[in-house]
């Protein structure tokens, strides 16, 4: 950024959400020429508008006003564009696919991050960061995946989208390589919940904290972090937190919009969270 920003929000994750997103601008009285929005991915996917959601937000970044981390639907919205998967019935992304400017929505979905540094202090990804990897680590390994999916060769990224979807490894190794390698980062920094102590994912529980989870895991950020030794870490993903503050060091800020919640923004400057309901359901 090369302007001065007054406020650094971090919204949470879209969905296609689009009439929750205008109102969620006009809450925090959001001016494109002075503050910034950190987006924790899943622009698009269940929502009411996809493709007004991915418009708008392309556009902010272009003009140098927003930032977005991918999430797992925005990767999965990739592999339908490229044929690579069909399209499920509850993912309501056929307006983008349709679209006369599909290609370029794409091309810039593609070319996005999955991991953001707001400030020096801040870190964030669409789903967390296993406790295992430290802030430097998570970027790193962050940009081989980016590496693959924003390749001009459409090959390597077609090649990739049809070994994407698995839940294997579930557990981190720094001897992994090609396909199963990229796969573990990708489900880590978009997909993940619950981990054991040494990270092992898992993938079945999705509910609230005060449900019974599977024995030998715990939410992620129970574990003691190495990120968040150095970051706040901020994420999405995770519908049943509401926006819950972790602790001062880690900060949820999906609000379960697209299931009839809130969508939450986070304001940077003063950790204050502001939240509107999603006003189409």
């Amino acid at each position: 950024m090369n302007r001065t920003v007054r406020y650094n929000y971090v919204i949470g994750d879209v969905q296609g959400c689009f009439e929750a997103l205008k109102a969620l601008l006009k809450e925090i009285r959001f001016d494109a020429d002075q503050d910034f929005i950190w987006f924790a991915g899943d622009l698009v996917a269940r929502g009411e508008n996809s493709i007004a959601a991915l418009r708008f937000i392309k556009k902010l970044a272009e003009q140098g006003s927003a930032a977005t981390v991918l999430g797992n639907h925005d990767l999965t919205l990739l592999a339908y564009a490229r044929g690579i998967k069909p399209i499920k019935e509850k993912d309501n992304v056929r307006d983008v696919i349709d679209a006369i400017d599909s290609d370029d929505l794409i091309d810039w979905l593609r070319k996005q991050p999955l991991c953001l540094f707001p400030n020096e202090q801040t870190i964030l990804t669409h789903a967390g960061i296993p406790n295992i990897w430290n802030a430097e680590k998570t970027a790193q390994l962050a940009q081989e995946v980016e590496a693959i999916i924003s390749n001009d060769d459409f090959d390597v990224l077609d090649d990739f989208l049809k070994e994407m979807f698995g839940k294997e490894p579930a557990l981190w190794s720094d001897q992994l390589k090609g396909h199963e390698r990229i796969r573990c980062i990708v489900n880590y920094l978009t997909r993940m919940r619950l981990t054991d102590a040494e990270g092992r994912l898992e993938y079945s529980f999705k509910d609230a904290l005060d449900d019974p989870m599977p024995e030998g895991f715990k939410p992620w950020f129970e574990f003691e972090s190495l990120a968040a030794q150095s970051h706040q870490i901020l994420f999405g993903h995770w519908a049943a937190l509401n926006g819950k503050t972790i602790s001062d060091r880690i900060q949820n800020v999906d609000g379960g919009c697209v299931w009839g919640n809130q969508l939450m923004a986070f304001r940077l400057e003063d950790q204050q969270m502001f939240a509107v309901d999603n006003p189409v359901i």
